[in-house]
């Protein structure tokens, strides 16, 4: 590698959120339903954490493990036979901790229908090869939905640390800002 060329591995202070994107595509097969032929909740939660990690590794450029999982109903059934799309990227990124966005579409194919069937912020931490936790780069986000999420993502974390205990409400400075207002 030429001496002025960086390792796609080496250390970097920040990276696009654009850097970080995933889309992975499964189909519904039968060993993945349950008896009513629709997509397991936890086979999904399974492609979700996966979709996401792999999203969290590519900002990091570090291994992962995932932190949190924050709401996900089950809003729209996905059927036997039908493709699951999944798009991941980091909204934020904090310390050694980043917040991934993941959106799934369950499609019927042959009927040409498409519909957006969950949604979830994972949380993930990069860890070295001992499992310690290792800075992360911080995330710039471009589009305007990036900015808003990146935004937003504060306000999530506040919230996820005051319901683990880890964070007093009268500290969580961005939350207070929302309920005062």
């Amino acid at each position: 590698m030429p001496e002025n060329e960086k390792s796609p591995n080496a250390p970097q202070e920040s990276k696009p959120a654009s850097a970080s994107k995933v889309v992975m595509t499964e189909m519904v097969l039968p060993n993945d339903t349950n008896t009513l032929n629709n997509l397991m909740g936890g086979k999904l939660l399974h492609w979700m954490d996966i979709c996401g990690a792999i999203a969290a590794q590519k900002h990091a450029n570090s291994k992962v493990v995932t932190a949190s999982v924050d709401n996900v109903s089950f809003a729209q059934p996905i059927k036997l036979g039908h493709v699951v799309t999944l798009h991941a990227g980091v909204t934020r990124a904090f310390n050694t901790s980043m917040e991934v966005f993941i959106e799934v579409w369950g499609e019927d194919v042959p009927a040409g229908i498409k519909v957006a069937t969950h949604r979830a912020f994972y949380t993930f931490v990069a860890v070295d090869d001992n499992n310690r936790p290792v800075k992360v780069p911080a995330l710039v986000p471009d589009t305007d939905e990036e900015k808003e999420l990146y935004r937003s993502a504060l306000r999530r974390r506040q919230l996820r640390l005051i319901l683990a205990n880890r964070l007093r409400p009268d500290e969580a400075t961005e939350l207070r800002e929302l309920f005062m207002r």
